[in-house]
């Protein structure tokens, strides 16, 4: 079985690597970080978009995993470590229906009305869009 762990870094984030490692332990877990890509750019400027993103990506590859060590059970479970760009939501969907992910873990602020509302709010495109059944972690 394979879980998919959307990562950002965050507290939220820190909390469903936790629970997928203590829940998971012996399944093949992969912690996906998304670089988020900003809309609007024209085709003029579509070359440096993509140098842009690739030295993100890269940056992100380098450093955008190194609080893992520090939690909970992290020594004792295997996990690799993914990155795509896009938007957030949308590119875990994308892996997931792309690879053989058999479940997604998600961390949520738990933001109700207003907030949610104005702010949008990826656990829950996640949970509309995704191909397999996900866990939100708050």
């Amino acid at each position: 079985m394979a879980i998919l762990v959307a990562y950002d870094g965050s507290t939220p984030a820190q909390q469903a690597v936790e629970h997928a490692f203590a829940t998971y332990p012996d399944e093949e877990i992969v912690l996906l970080r998304v670089v988020e890509a900003a809309g609007g750019s024209t085709s003029a400027g579509v070359d440096l978009v993509k140098e842009y993103f690739k030295d993100r990506r890269d940056e992100v590859e380098e450093e955008g995993f190194a609080e893992i060590p520090d939690l909970e059970n992290a020594a004792d479970v295997e996990y690799r470590t993914e990155v795509a760009v896009g938007q957030p939501a949308r590119a875990i969907v994308d892996y997931a229906e792309e690879h053989d992910v058999d479940h997604v873990i998600v961390g949520s602020h738990g933001r109700t009305g207003v907030s949610r509302v104005l702010l949008g709010s990826i656990a829950e495109t996640i949970v509309r869009r995704s191909p397999v059944p996900v866990t939100v972690v708050r």
